[in-house]
Protein backbone atom coordinates (compact mmCIF):
# COMPACT_ATOMS: atom_id res chain seq x y z
CA UNK A 1 0.00 0.00 0.00
CA UNK A 2 2.84 2.38 0.83
CA UNK A 3 4.93 1.38 -2.19
CA UNK A 4 2.07 1.94 -4.66
CA UNK A 5 1.03 5.29 -3.10
CA UNK A 6 -2.70 4.69 -2.72
CA UNK A 7 -4.92 7.52 -1.50
CA UNK A 8 -6.46 7.16 1.97
CA UNK A 9 -10.00 6.37 0.67
CA UNK A 10 -8.69 3.76 -1.77
CA UNK A 11 -6.54 2.23 0.98
CA UNK A 12 -9.65 1.81 3.14
CA UNK A 13 -11.40 0.02 0.27
CA UNK A 14 -8.53 -2.44 -0.15
CA UNK A 15 -8.30 -3.25 3.55
CA UNK A 16 -12.06 -3.75 3.87
CA UNK A 17 -12.31 -6.16 0.94
CA UNK A 18 -9.24 -8.13 2.01
CA UNK A 19 -10.43 -8.38 5.62
CA UNK A 20 -14.02 -9.35 4.81
CA UNK A 21 -12.83 -11.95 2.29
CA UNK A 22 -10.65 -13.49 4.98
CA UNK A 23 -13.55 -13.50 7.42
CA UNK A 24 -15.97 -15.15 5.01
CA UNK A 25 -13.48 -17.87 4.04
CA UNK A 26 -12.69 -18.53 7.70
CA UNK A 27 -16.28 -18.50 8.98
CA UNK A 28 -17.60 -21.87 7.64
CA UNK A 29 -15.21 -23.73 9.92
CA UNK A 30 -16.56 -21.91 12.96
CA UNK A 31 -20.33 -22.34 13.39
CA UNK A 32 -20.47 -19.61 16.05
CA UNK A 33 -19.66 -16.97 13.43
CA UNK A 34 -22.38 -15.23 11.40
CA UNK A 35 -22.00 -14.45 7.73
CA UNK A 36 -21.60 -10.86 6.61
CA UNK A 37 -23.92 -11.61 3.68
CA UNK A 38 -27.09 -9.60 4.08
CA UNK A 39 -25.29 -7.24 6.44
CA UNK A 40 -22.83 -5.60 4.05
CA UNK A 41 -24.64 -3.94 1.17
CA UNK A 42 -24.93 -6.21 -1.87
CA UNK A 43 -23.04 -9.18 -0.41
CA UNK A 44 -24.69 -12.53 -1.12
CA UNK A 45 -23.77 -15.80 0.66
CA UNK A 46 -20.40 -17.22 -0.31
CA UNK A 47 -20.23 -20.82 -1.62
CA UNK A 48 -20.37 -23.55 1.02
CA UNK A 49 -17.30 -25.80 1.30
CA UNK A 50 -17.62 -29.21 -0.33
CA UNK A 51 -15.97 -31.00 2.61
CA UNK A 52 -15.98 -30.56 6.37
CA UNK A 53 -12.31 -31.11 7.23
CA UNK A 54 -10.84 -27.98 5.69
CA UNK A 55 -8.33 -25.75 7.47
CA UNK A 56 -10.23 -22.47 7.23
CA UNK A 57 -7.26 -20.47 8.44
CA UNK A 58 -5.51 -21.52 5.24
CA UNK A 59 -8.69 -20.76 3.29
CA UNK A 60 -8.71 -17.25 4.76
CA UNK A 61 -5.12 -16.63 3.64
CA UNK A 62 -5.93 -17.81 0.12
CA UNK A 63 -9.07 -15.67 -0.12
CA UNK A 64 -7.29 -12.57 1.17
CA UNK A 65 -4.51 -13.07 -1.35
CA UNK A 66 -6.96 -13.33 -4.25
CA UNK A 67 -8.37 -9.92 -3.33
CA UNK A 68 -5.02 -8.30 -2.51
CA UNK A 69 -3.45 -9.33 -5.82
CA UNK A 70 -6.43 -7.91 -7.69
CA UNK A 71 -6.39 -4.54 -5.90
CA UNK A 72 -2.80 -3.34 -5.93
CA UNK A 73 -0.49 -2.26 -8.73
CA UNK A 74 2.46 -4.37 -7.56
CA UNK A 75 0.40 -7.51 -8.01
CA UNK A 76 3.37 -9.70 -8.93
CA UNK A 77 5.05 -8.89 -5.61
CA UNK A 78 1.80 -9.52 -3.75
CA UNK A 79 1.30 -12.84 -5.54
CA UNK A 80 4.83 -13.92 -4.73
CA UNK A 81 4.37 -12.98 -1.08
CA UNK A 82 1.05 -14.81 -0.82
CA UNK A 83 2.51 -17.87 -2.48
CA UNK A 84 5.43 -17.84 -0.04
CA UNK A 85 3.07 -17.71 2.95
CA UNK A 86 1.02 -20.63 1.67
CA UNK A 87 4.20 -22.55 0.82
CA UNK A 88 5.41 -22.07 4.39
CA UNK A 89 2.28 -23.72 5.77
CA UNK A 90 2.18 -26.39 3.07
CA UNK A 91 5.67 -27.55 4.00
CA UNK A 92 4.45 -28.48 7.48
CA UNK A 93 1.03 -29.81 6.43
CA UNK A 94 0.39 -33.45 7.36
CA UNK A 95 -2.37 -33.90 4.76
CA UNK A 96 -1.52 -32.20 1.46
CA UNK A 97 -4.86 -33.09 -0.11
CA UNK A 98 -6.65 -31.32 2.77
CA UNK A 99 -4.29 -28.37 2.50
CA UNK A 100 -4.80 -27.98 -1.26
CA UNK A 101 -8.57 -28.28 -0.85
CA UNK A 102 -8.44 -25.55 1.81
CA UNK A 103 -6.57 -23.26 -0.58
CA UNK A 104 -9.00 -24.04 -3.39
CA UNK A 105 -11.97 -23.16 -1.19
CA UNK A 106 -10.36 -19.88 -0.17
CA UNK A 107 -9.78 -19.02 -3.81
CA UNK A 108 -13.43 -19.82 -4.52
CA UNK A 109 -14.54 -17.45 -1.78
CA UNK A 110 -12.10 -14.86 -3.10
CA UNK A 111 -13.66 -15.09 -6.56
CA UNK A 112 -17.11 -14.58 -5.03
CA UNK A 113 -15.93 -11.52 -3.13
CA UNK A 114 -14.30 -10.14 -6.29
CA UNK A 115 -17.63 -10.37 -8.11
CA UNK A 116 -19.28 -8.46 -5.24
CA UNK A 117 -16.47 -5.92 -5.27
CA UNK A 118 -16.95 -5.26 -8.98
CA UNK A 119 -20.40 -3.82 -8.25
CA UNK A 120 -19.31 -1.05 -5.86
CA UNK A 121 -19.09 1.71 -8.52
CA UNK A 122 -15.33 2.07 -8.15
CA UNK A 123 -14.57 1.21 -11.79
CA UNK A 124 -17.15 3.70 -12.97
CA UNK A 125 -15.67 6.42 -10.75
CA UNK A 126 -12.34 6.00 -12.56
CA UNK A 127 -14.03 7.45 -15.65
CA UNK A 128 -15.71 10.42 -13.93
CA UNK A 129 -14.32 13.92 -14.57
CA UNK A 130 -11.55 15.33 -12.42
CA UNK A 131 -12.24 17.93 -9.78
CA UNK A 132 -12.81 21.35 -11.31
CA UNK A 133 -11.03 24.12 -9.45
CA UNK A 134 -13.39 26.92 -8.51
CA UNK A 135 -12.58 30.61 -8.54
CA UNK A 136 -15.06 31.16 -5.73
CA UNK A 137 -13.36 33.03 -2.87
CA UNK A 138 -12.40 31.13 0.27
CA UNK A 139 -12.96 27.70 -1.27
CA UNK A 140 -10.44 24.91 -1.67
CA UNK A 141 -7.70 25.25 -4.25
CA UNK A 142 -4.61 23.08 -4.82
CA UNK A 143 -1.78 23.81 -2.41
CA UNK A 144 2.04 23.88 -2.56
CA UNK A 145 4.41 22.39 -3.35
CA UNK A 146 2.82 20.33 -6.14
CA UNK A 147 -0.62 21.88 -6.54
CA UNK A 148 -2.15 18.45 -7.11
CA UNK A 149 -5.73 18.01 -8.28
CA UNK A 150 -8.35 17.14 -5.69
CA UNK A 151 -8.14 13.44 -4.83
CA UNK A 152 -11.25 11.25 -5.25
CA UNK A 153 -13.90 13.98 -5.67
CA UNK A 154 -16.52 11.31 -6.43
CA UNK A 155 -15.80 8.98 -3.50
CA UNK A 156 -19.26 9.67 -2.05
CA UNK A 157 -20.62 7.60 -4.94
CA UNK A 158 -18.80 4.46 -3.80
CA UNK A 159 -21.22 1.85 -2.46
CA UNK A 160 -21.40 2.16 1.30
CA UNK A 161 -20.67 -0.85 3.49
CA UNK A 162 -23.19 -0.39 6.31
CA UNK A 163 -24.17 3.26 6.12
CA UNK A 164 -27.63 3.93 4.74
CA UNK A 165 -25.98 6.52 2.50
CA UNK A 166 -22.86 8.66 2.29
CA UNK A 167 -24.95 11.50 3.75
CA UNK A 168 -26.09 9.65 6.87
CA UNK A 169 -23.79 11.53 9.25
CA UNK A 170 -23.39 15.00 7.78
CA UNK A 171 -21.44 16.99 10.38
CA UNK A 172 -22.28 20.42 11.75
CA UNK A 173 -21.45 23.29 9.41
CA UNK A 174 -17.96 24.79 9.63
CA UNK A 175 -17.50 28.48 10.36
CA UNK A 176 -18.39 30.76 7.47
CA UNK A 177 -15.12 31.92 5.89
CA UNK A 178 -14.59 35.59 6.55
CA UNK A 179 -11.70 38.03 6.61
CA UNK A 180 -13.41 40.03 9.32
CA UNK A 181 -10.87 40.02 12.14
CA UNK A 182 -13.72 39.65 14.66
CA UNK A 183 -15.21 36.58 12.96
CA UNK A 184 -15.06 33.05 14.33
CA UNK A 185 -13.32 31.91 11.17
CA UNK A 186 -10.51 34.43 11.59
CA UNK A 187 -10.02 33.26 15.17
CA UNK A 188 -9.57 29.76 13.81
CA UNK A 189 -7.07 31.02 11.24
CA UNK A 190 -5.06 32.73 13.95
CA UNK A 191 -5.09 29.57 16.07
CA UNK A 192 -3.46 27.55 13.28
CA UNK A 193 -1.02 30.36 12.60
CA UNK A 194 -0.02 30.81 16.24
CA UNK A 195 0.27 27.10 17.00
CA UNK A 196 2.75 26.78 14.15
CA UNK A 197 4.69 29.79 15.42
CA UNK A 198 4.88 28.56 19.03
CA UNK A 199 4.73 24.75 18.73
CA UNK A 200 6.60 22.68 21.28
CA UNK A 201 8.85 19.72 20.50
CA UNK A 202 6.11 17.42 21.77
CA UNK A 203 3.51 18.92 19.46
CA UNK A 204 5.82 18.60 16.48
CA UNK A 205 6.57 14.98 17.37
CA UNK A 206 2.84 14.27 17.54
CA UNK A 207 2.27 15.90 14.16
CA UNK A 208 5.05 13.88 12.54
CA UNK A 209 3.94 10.62 14.16
CA UNK A 210 0.43 10.93 12.75
CA UNK A 211 1.38 12.57 9.43
CA UNK A 212 0.41 9.49 7.36
CA UNK A 213 0.39 11.44 4.08
CA UNK A 214 0.95 9.10 1.08
CA UNK A 215 1.29 12.15 -1.18
CA UNK A 216 4.22 13.84 0.54
CA UNK A 217 7.01 14.85 -1.82
CA UNK A 218 10.44 16.37 -1.31
CA UNK A 219 11.88 18.98 -3.67
CA UNK A 220 15.62 19.37 -4.15
CA UNK A 221 16.28 21.87 -6.87
CA UNK A 222 14.44 20.59 -9.95
CA UNK A 223 14.22 17.05 -8.58
CA UNK A 224 10.97 15.86 -7.00
CA UNK A 225 11.04 12.71 -4.86
CA UNK A 226 8.07 10.87 -3.38
CA UNK A 227 8.35 10.31 0.37
CA UNK A 228 6.48 7.07 0.95
CA UNK A 229 4.35 7.00 4.09
CA UNK A 230 1.59 4.88 5.55
CA UNK A 231 -2.06 5.98 5.27
CA UNK A 232 -4.21 6.81 8.34
CA UNK A 233 -6.17 3.61 7.72
CA UNK A 234 -2.96 1.62 7.64
CA UNK A 235 -1.84 3.25 10.87
CA UNK A 236 -5.05 2.20 12.63
CA UNK A 237 -4.77 -1.36 11.31
CA UNK A 238 -1.27 -1.34 12.78
CA UNK A 239 -2.83 -0.39 16.10
CA UNK A 240 -5.38 -3.18 15.63
CA UNK A 241 -2.54 -5.67 15.18
CA UNK A 242 -0.72 -4.35 18.26
CA UNK A 243 -3.87 -4.47 20.37
CA UNK A 244 -4.82 -7.95 19.19
CA UNK A 245 -1.40 -9.32 20.07
CA UNK A 246 -1.41 -7.67 23.49
CA UNK A 247 -4.92 -8.95 24.22
CA UNK A 248 -3.90 -12.46 23.19
CA UNK A 249 -6.77 -12.77 20.73
CA UNK A 250 -7.13 -16.12 19.05
CA UNK A 251 -7.43 -16.37 15.27
CA UNK A 252 -11.22 -16.24 15.34
CA UNK A 253 -11.38 -13.04 17.37
CA UNK A 254 -8.59 -11.53 15.26
CA UNK A 255 -10.42 -12.20 12.00
CA UNK A 256 -13.56 -10.64 13.49
CA UNK A 257 -11.74 -7.54 14.74
CA UNK A 258 -9.97 -6.86 11.45
CA UNK A 259 -13.26 -7.11 9.56
CA UNK A 260 -15.05 -4.75 11.96
CA UNK A 261 -12.29 -2.13 12.02
CA UNK A 262 -11.79 -2.25 8.25
CA UNK A 263 -15.49 -1.89 7.46
CA UNK A 264 -15.86 1.01 9.89
CA UNK A 265 -12.88 2.83 8.36
CA UNK A 266 -14.15 2.26 4.81
CA UNK A 267 -17.54 3.78 5.63
CA UNK A 268 -15.81 6.58 7.57
CA UNK A 269 -13.88 7.63 4.48
CA UNK A 270 -17.02 7.61 2.35
CA UNK A 271 -18.74 9.81 4.92
CA UNK A 272 -15.74 12.13 5.24
CA UNK A 273 -15.14 12.55 1.51
CA UNK A 274 -18.83 13.24 0.99
CA UNK A 275 -18.44 16.24 3.28
CA UNK A 276 -15.10 17.33 1.88
CA UNK A 277 -16.48 17.93 -1.58
CA UNK A 278 -19.77 19.31 -0.28
CA UNK A 279 -18.28 22.10 1.82
CA UNK A 280 -15.20 22.46 -0.45
CA UNK A 281 -13.52 24.26 2.41
CA UNK A 282 -10.31 26.25 2.06
CA UNK A 283 -7.06 25.06 3.67
CA UNK A 284 -5.24 27.11 6.34
CA UNK A 285 -2.14 27.39 4.15
CA UNK A 286 -4.09 29.17 1.40
CA UNK A 287 -5.79 31.64 3.74
CA UNK A 288 -2.66 32.47 5.70
CA UNK A 289 -0.43 32.88 2.65
CA UNK A 290 -2.92 35.11 0.84
CA UNK A 291 -4.24 37.20 3.72
CA UNK A 292 -1.84 37.05 6.67
CA UNK A 293 1.72 35.91 5.99
CA UNK A 294 2.94 34.96 2.48
CA UNK A 295 6.02 33.21 3.90
CA UNK A 296 4.19 31.00 6.40
CA UNK A 297 4.51 27.25 5.91
CA UNK A 298 2.68 24.45 7.73
CA UNK A 299 4.79 21.91 9.56
CA UNK A 300 3.25 19.12 7.46
CA UNK A 301 2.64 19.12 3.75
CA UNK A 302 -1.02 19.92 3.03
CA UNK A 303 -2.80 16.90 1.47
CA UNK A 304 -4.50 17.40 -1.93
CA UNK A 305 -8.19 17.64 -1.03
CA UNK A 306 -10.56 20.04 0.76
CA UNK A 307 -10.14 20.76 4.45
CA UNK A 308 -13.47 19.91 6.10
CA UNK A 309 -13.74 17.49 7.81
CA UNK A 310 -10.38 16.07 8.86
CA UNK A 311 -9.91 12.58 7.43
CA UNK A 312 -7.61 11.64 10.30
CA UNK A 313 -10.23 12.72 12.81
CA UNK A 314 -13.05 10.82 11.11
CA UNK A 315 -11.18 7.55 10.59
CA UNK A 316 -9.65 7.74 14.08
CA UNK A 317 -13.11 8.26 15.56
CA UNK A 318 -14.47 5.22 13.71
CA UNK A 319 -11.55 2.86 14.42
CA UNK A 320 -11.23 3.84 18.08
CA UNK A 321 -14.95 3.28 18.61
CA UNK A 322 -14.69 -0.28 17.31
CA UNK A 323 -11.53 -1.08 19.26
CA UNK A 324 -12.88 0.42 22.48
CA UNK A 325 -16.15 -1.50 22.22
CA UNK A 326 -14.42 -4.86 21.80
CA UNK A 327 -11.26 -4.40 23.89
CA UNK A 328 -12.38 -1.92 26.54
CA UNK A 329 -11.99 1.74 27.44
CA UNK A 330 -8.92 1.18 29.63
CA UNK A 331 -6.85 -0.83 27.14
CA UNK A 332 -3.37 0.71 27.31
CA UNK A 333 -0.96 0.07 24.45
CA UNK A 334 2.23 1.26 22.80
CA UNK A 335 1.96 2.17 19.13
CA UNK A 336 5.03 1.10 17.16
CA UNK A 337 3.44 1.50 13.72
CA UNK A 338 5.72 4.35 12.65
CA UNK A 339 8.93 2.66 13.77
CA UNK A 340 9.58 1.51 10.20
CA UNK A 341 9.65 5.20 9.20
CA UNK A 342 12.22 6.07 11.85
CA UNK A 343 9.81 7.57 14.39
CA UNK A 344 9.80 6.56 18.08
CA UNK A 345 6.92 4.65 19.63
CA UNK A 346 4.13 6.45 21.47
CA UNK A 347 2.07 5.06 24.35
CA UNK A 348 -1.61 5.61 25.17
CA UNK A 349 -3.87 4.82 28.08
CA UNK A 350 -6.72 3.89 25.76
CA UNK A 351 -7.89 4.11 22.14
CA UNK A 352 -9.75 7.38 22.69
CA UNK A 353 -6.55 9.06 23.82
CA UNK A 354 -4.87 7.91 20.60
CA UNK A 355 -7.90 9.13 18.62
CA UNK A 356 -7.73 12.57 20.18
CA UNK A 357 -3.99 12.85 19.62
CA UNK A 358 -4.32 11.78 15.99
CA UNK A 359 -7.04 14.38 15.48
CA UNK A 360 -5.26 17.32 17.12
CA UNK A 361 -2.06 16.41 15.28
CA UNK A 362 -3.61 18.02 12.22
CA UNK A 363 -3.78 21.35 14.04
CA UNK A 364 -0.17 20.98 15.18
CA UNK A 365 0.76 20.19 11.59
CA UNK A 366 -0.89 23.38 10.34
CA UNK A 367 -3.23 21.68 7.88
CA UNK A 368 -6.64 21.78 9.63
CA UNK A 369 -8.82 24.24 11.50
CA UNK A 370 -10.28 23.25 14.86
CA UNK A 371 -13.90 22.54 13.68
CA UNK A 372 -12.67 20.01 11.11
CA UNK A 373 -10.92 18.19 13.93
CA UNK A 374 -13.64 18.27 16.59
CA UNK A 375 -16.56 17.67 14.24
CA UNK A 376 -14.56 15.05 12.37
CA UNK A 377 -14.13 13.02 15.55
CA UNK A 378 -17.88 13.20 16.17
CA UNK A 379 -18.60 12.16 12.58
CA UNK A 380 -16.25 9.18 12.72
CA UNK A 381 -17.46 8.11 16.15
CA UNK A 382 -21.03 8.05 14.83
CA UNK A 383 -19.94 5.82 11.95
CA UNK A 384 -18.10 3.50 14.32
CA UNK A 385 -21.07 3.30 16.67
CA UNK A 386 -23.34 2.35 13.78
CA UNK A 387 -21.00 -0.46 12.73
CA UNK A 388 -20.87 -1.69 16.34
CA UNK A 389 -24.66 -1.75 16.40
CA UNK A 390 -25.30 -3.32 13.01
CA UNK A 391 -22.37 -5.61 12.17
CA UNK A 392 -23.03 -8.93 13.89
CA UNK A 393 -20.42 -11.67 13.80
CA UNK A 394 -21.90 -13.87 16.54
Amino acid sequence: MVHDIFSPPVVSRVYAYVSTAGYEAYRPGHPELLTLAGQLHGLTPVPSPSRTDLDHGISAIAAMNVIAVDLIFSYEDMQAYGDSVLAYFRDSAEDLDRFDASVAYGEEVGAHMKAWMAQDNYAQMRTFPKYEITDAPMRWRPTPPNYMDGIEPHWREHRTWMLDSAQQFIPARPSEPSLDTNSQFWKEVLEVYSVRQTSTDEQEQIAQFWDCNPYMVAHRGHVMTSVKKISPGGHWLGITKTAGLKAGLDLTATVELYARVSVAMADAFISCWDEKYRSNYIRPETVINEHLDPDWLPLLQTPPFPEYTSGHSVVSGAASEILTHYLGDSFAFTDSTERVFGLPDRSYENFYQARDEAAVSRLYGGIHFRPAIDNGVKQGTAVGALVVERLKTR
